[in-house]
């Protein structure tokens, strides 16, 4: 496992060795994330594993909104919450562009995304390829982990590479909206609150 600083070397170092098929703990504006290739089945899978998670979507970031459009389709509401919101802790699930591993989808037709607000995650997502897997790095149950040794410590240090940003910021997970649908809802509450999306569409 090879740990390194978030500074460009540091990331460069990262995202090859995501590239090639590695997985990453790294830091977000909200808690320490953990990443790979999400067009990997073996990363892919190993996420889940270290992770011990169920049969769940894993979310995913983008380094820009333009590339979040390559993925996803953006409909007027979702585009005018990017505005507003990207980079931010605003996660939106849409209707699926891309095809992807079914340990990322698991069979459905959308996916979750974002891009983030700390420039060191849209940098690292920007060298790994423009789109970065991005669940938390902590067993499925467990309390986030807010710093690199706690998130090394909680994973039992079964990551490729691990990119130490410092403290994190310690907010709530990101805001999940789902907008695949006739109807918007909240399907996890964070930072971003209904009230804040309201005023938002009504701006």
């Amino acid at each position: 496992m090879k740990t390194g600083m978030a500074d460009e070397q540091g990331l460069k170092a990262a995202a090859e060795i995501i590239r090639k098929g590695g997985v990453a703990i790294y830091p977000t504006e909200t808690v320490y994330g953990l990443g790979c290739a999400p067009h990997d089945p073996e990363a892919t899978k190993k996420i889940l594993q270290i992770k011990e998670r169920q049969e769940k979507p894993l979310p995913l970031i983008c380094s820009n909104t333009e590339m979040v459009r390559k993925i996803v389709q953006m409909n007027p509401t979702a585009e005018k919450l990017a505005t507003k919101f990207w980079p931010g802790p605003l996660m939106l699930v849409l209707p699926k562009k891309m095809d992807y591993p079914v340990y990322v989808t698991f069979g459905k037709k959308t996916l979750g995304v974002r891009v983030p607000g700390l420039e060191v995650s849209r940098r690292l997502t920007e060298l790994s390829g423009g789109v970065l897997v991005s669940t938390s790095a902590n067993k499925s149950g467990q309390p986030p982990a807010l710093t690199a040794k706690e998130a090394m410590d909680k994973l039992g240090g079964r990551v490729d590479v691990v990119v130490d940003g410092g403290p994190s910021q310690g907010q709530k997970p990101s805001t999940v909206l789902d907008l695949s649908g006739s109807e918007m809802w909240i399907a996890r509450s964070g930072p971003i609150t209904g009230n804040m999306i309201m005023e938002a569409l009504r701006g």
